[in-house]
């Protein structure tokens, strides 16, 4: 049995190129969106292109990160095998797939074909709540992370079905016969997405994550604060989803108000870990410090904001003009400080584990070009920081495209750092790793497994 720190079972996972799958397209359209950010910034794009582009980070980078990151370590924290090795693959193309044409109707103006492409996420991201649940189900009980993650499963399972009807809205209007509006169902999928699916991800994966990279121990203090979290964040999401939807000032300022304290008091606890650490600097905890200082300043740019506007499309992301603080300085900081440790960990494992004590083997930090590192995080956060406050502080133009300019330069190095991590180290390069996708689900069973499918539960 092969066990990681804190006790986790990496006998559990699937075959590499299922997870490192999911990365590598995710990095793909990263770099698809910061080519059309940056093009907007001399030229109109044609179409819906706002939402073609928003779509392309959120769900391709981010989400498709997300399903590749929960896949691999659904598994390894709970210690059972994942449901279905087969399903994982079918997930991703299905969601690549879908949103691809999904970009490209919104761009061509075909909205006639957005139902299509539509359906494709639907099914695939569906498809990926149905592996990794059935995952967890059998890893029960569930600790501080696996609740985190049952809760944003639940969120994707919801959120597809809204986006799906709204794609449809743009060309046969399904709405009208019911008390729901468009802009009340597309708050309703927006507040799931970015609160319910991906941000329950990455509380529930922090706590995992920074406890292993910080090496630092959790006091009692700690434990009541997650466990305030746990008592409000989850329920302030269905709440101020329900309040938006059904447009109820109290029901969504009540869910507001426990959205923010249950991340005021998740940022407490890993601000005191990152404080505690007893290791020395590593790419997680200098961008995990960011995304702290990004979680206190949204925090207080959007509890007026939700306060008096909870309704308003204008807060969806909190303040007016603090989106890119939680989008770049919170989302963003936390999945390249995470595929950092993660893309590099896979190949280690797989690569270089059964070597150690046998013969000289580089370390997981070895894997990564640490030049190329420093200078992504250097850029990304001057970037940032030029992006979030030129709207706060009403500054030039210049200054926010400046910004825009350093960040982008920063996540390109940081995907050719991840790329060529892999190129170096994976077992016969990028191509082995699409390669290995395919191959992955060879076996009997919708699992792929030849020996077992499905295991039952170990005792945890």
């Amino acid at each position: 049995m092969n066990r990681i720190p804190g006790g986790l079972r990496t006998d559990q996972q699937p075959p590499m190129a299922i997870p490192l799958g999911h990365f590598v397209l995710g990095l793909a359209f990263l770099v698809v969106g910061i080519g059309a950010e940056l093009a907007t910034a001399v030229t109109t794009l044609p179409g819906i292109a706002s939402l073609a582009h928003v779509h392309v980070l959120l769900v391709g980078w981010i989400a498709i990160t997300i399903m590749g990151a929960m896949t691999q370590f659904v598994p390894v924290w709970s210690g059972v095998s994942l449901h279905s090795r087969r399903l994982a693959v079918v997930q991703l193309a299905l969601v690549a797939t879908g949103l691809v044409g999904f970009g490209a109707a919104l761009l061509a103006g075909a909205l006639s074909a957005l139902p299509v492409a539509g359906a494709a996420l639907l099914v695939g991201i569906w498809t990926f709540v149905y592996n990794v649940g059935r995952t967890l189900w059998r890893a029960r009980p569930l600790d501080f992370t696996e609740r985190h993650f049952a809760v944003a499963l639940g969120a994707f399972a919801l959120v597809v079905p809204l986006g799906f009807l709204l794609a449809v809205d743009f060309t046969t209007r399904v709405f009208d016969a019911t008390a729901l509006t468009r802009g009340d169902v597309l708050l309703v999928h927006a507040t799931l997405a970015l609160f319910g699916a991906i941000t329950a991800t990455v509380v529930g994966a922090l706590a995992q994550l920074v406890t292993m990279f910080t090496q630092a121990d959790r006091t009692p203090i700690d434990e009541r604060l997650l466990g305030l979290e746990q008592l409000t964040f989850p329920t302030g999401v269905v709440l101020f989803a329900a309040g938006r939807g059904l447009e109820s000032l109290p029901i969504a300022r009540v869910g507001a108000v426990a959205v923010l304290v249950g991340l005021a008091a998740f940022t407490v606890v890993v601000a005191r870990q990152l404080l505690g650490a007893t290791v020395d600097r590593s790419p997680m905890i200098d961008r995990y410090w960011v995304v702290v200082a990004s979680l206190w300043a949204w925090l207080a740019l959007t509890a007026p904001a939700w306060w008096l506007a909870p309704l308003e499309y204008g807060t969806l992301f909190g303040h007016p003009d603090g989106g890119a603080v939680s989008v770049v300085g919170v989302f963003a900081f936390v999945v390249v400080g995470s595929l950092y440790h993660i893309v590099p960990f896979i190949i280690w494992h797989e690569r270089y584990s059964d070597r150690l004590g046998f013969e000289q083997v580089p370390m997981i930090d070895d894997l990564y070009d640490d030049c190329l590192e420093r200078a992504d995080f250097g850029l990304t956060a001057v970037g940032f920081l030029g992006i979030a406050a030129a709207p706060l502080f009403d500054l030039p133009e210049a200054v926010a495209t400046a910004g825009t300019a350093l960040a982008a330069l920063g996540l390109c190095l940081f995907v050719a750092n991840v790329l060529l991590t892999v190129h170096l180290h994976g077992p016969n390069g990028l191509a082995g790793v699409l390669t290995g996708v395919r191959e992955s689900t060879g076996g009997a069973g919708t699992g792929g497994d030849p020996e077992h499918d499905i295991d039952p539960a170990p005792e945890r």
